[in-house]
């Protein structure tokens, strides 16, 4: 043997949303120590960089409902005190402060020496792998989303047009079956409210032929949403073909450039189960159908692992072709509550004045804490995982809570600690709960989760 990769030996570490405000290097609790070291004892170790990395004055922000998160280039520091080591920027918070953000992104990054893919400077760099050399061999990193609005993809230079920053889209389309009564009637109100003949004068104009879609006897298009005939009602959605074959490549690529192939998958989709009843996002708890489908496809391609994040909720595990698919390993880092400075109009909305503060926003946003992120447990619980390999097989998969201090302040929740006791037991019957679909079996031992290796059929 002549190299140590040979062995097919590594410990990979994996962790979800990282929204990082805050420093990381100042503490010292027990259970926080013993988190950091698991990911400094991995051969590599893998968070979502949720955020745009950028100085006061670099990028402008963008309008959004949500937080235009901001991190502070500094802290790439510590997250590499930490242990991380590779990180997804394929996300919605990647392009927060518009295309200069996302250039901010790249040039602190590449200066701190952090290996990441998922955003570039044109669609062909955002799409294409980043690499992490490590005595176990080297790693590959595919990162995209199917989060985000359509100015925030990349696109490729031309001979005579510039690219486009920002992020590796893998888009998907949503489809919805009603029965013959209903979509009569959403036909009638296309044509009563003029829009079926505005379909037609866009059809005579320089609108693609699939951005303008005609009604037929099967089909009505209304408001940017396709409704089916069939004979009850349901919802699919399918990848975007040329997204999804353009992603495919690069694992492709990854797989014969490295040797391990992760594949980072940004989806904030649910699956149609439950829409009708949950009372919040915590009760959805099934993965969108073409998540599932392309993370298979994900590995039928050669990724290892295929590490989901988006939902900021721990979701379902399963082992497929011997390779585990997270759909979701929660949030990590979750300290959105503590940046410097909201938008002026992130304020207008809730008819606050000029001289509001960024602790009256967020007061009146959450309701004092009483609705949102802030009054539901789920989100401030995540999950680290760590998976092993042996001669190029998975050999162990372990789950280990984590807690980010739910019903703590603002200066003190967001930052992660192993999870103890019946915090721990609580996270890990969820993530055991939403894996039996996928015939995935997890036992609790303690305070750790540990995944028997069955493959589902």
């Amino acid at each position: 043997m002549l190299y140590e990769a040979e062995r097919g030996r590594i410990k990979l570490a994996f962790v979800g949303d990282m929204m990082l405000s805050r420093a990381l290097k100042p503490y010292a609790e027990d259970d926080y120590l013993a988190l950091v070291e698991l990911l400094r004892d991995a051969d590599a170790s893998f968070g979502n960089l949720e955020t745009t990395v950028r100085e006061a004055g670099e990028g402008v922000p963008n309008f959004t409902q949500g937080t235009p998160m901001s991190t502070p280039p500094a802290l790439l520091e510590d997250l590499k005190w930490m242990g991380i080591d590779i990180v997804s920027i394929a996300n919605n918070h990647a392009t927060d402060y518009g295309v200069s953000g996302v250039l901010a992104s790249l040039a602190h990054l590449d200066r701190a020496g952090i290996p990441y893919s998922g955003a570039g400077r044109t669609l062909a760099e955002a799409r294409r792998p980043g690499y992490l050399e490590t005595n176990a061999g080297r790693v590959g990193l595919v990162s995209a989303t199917s989060f985000y609005r359509p100015w925030n993809r990349a696109a490729d230079a031309r001979s005579d047009s510039a690219g486009r920053p920002g992020i590796n889209p893998l888009g998907f389309a949503t489809s919805y079956t009603v029965d013959d009564e209903s979509l009569a009637a959403l036909g009638r109100i296309s044509e009563e409210l003029g829009m079926a003949q505005e379909q037609v004068r866009h059809r005579s104009q320089f609108y693609a032929p699939d951005e303008v879609p005609k009604n037929d006897g099967d089909s009505v298009a209304l408001l940017g949403t396709k409704f089916v005939r069939g004979k009850g009602f349901a919802v699919s959605t399918k990848v975007d073909a040329k997204d999804a074959e353009a992603n495919l490549r690069f694992i492709r690529e990854a797989r014969k450039q490295s040797d391990w192939v992760v594949f980072s998958f940004h989806c904030h989709e649910f699956g149609s189960a439950g829409k009708r009843t949950a009372p919040t996002d915590v009760e959805l708890e099934a993965s969108a159908q073409f998540a599932i489908e392309f993370a298979h496809a994900a590995v039928e391609a050669g990724a290892h692992v295929v590490a989901g994040h988006g939902p900021h909720l721990t979701m379902g595990v399963e082992i497929y072709r011997n390779a585990p698919i997270f759909y979701s390993l929660g949030n990590f880092l979750f300290q959105n509550e503590t940046i410097q400075a909201f938008p002026a109009e992130a304020y207008g909305r809730f008819g606050l004045d000029a001289q509001a503060t960024p602790s009256e926003f967020l007061d009146a946003r959450t309701g004092s804490d009483s609705r949102g992120f802030p009054a539901s447990r789920e989100f401030w619980e995540g999950c680290l995982a760590t998976c092993e390999f042996d001669a190029g097989r998975l050999a162990a998969v372990r789950l280990y809570p984590v807690d980010m201090g739910f019903g703590r302040p603002r200066g003190q929740r967001g930052r992660p600690m192993l999870a103890r006791g019946g915090n721990a037991r609580r996270i890990l019957e969820r993530i055991a709960r939403l894996s039996r679909p996928f015939e995935t079996r997890l036992d609790i031992e303690g305070d750790v989760g540990v995944l028997r290796l069955q493959e589902r059929a």
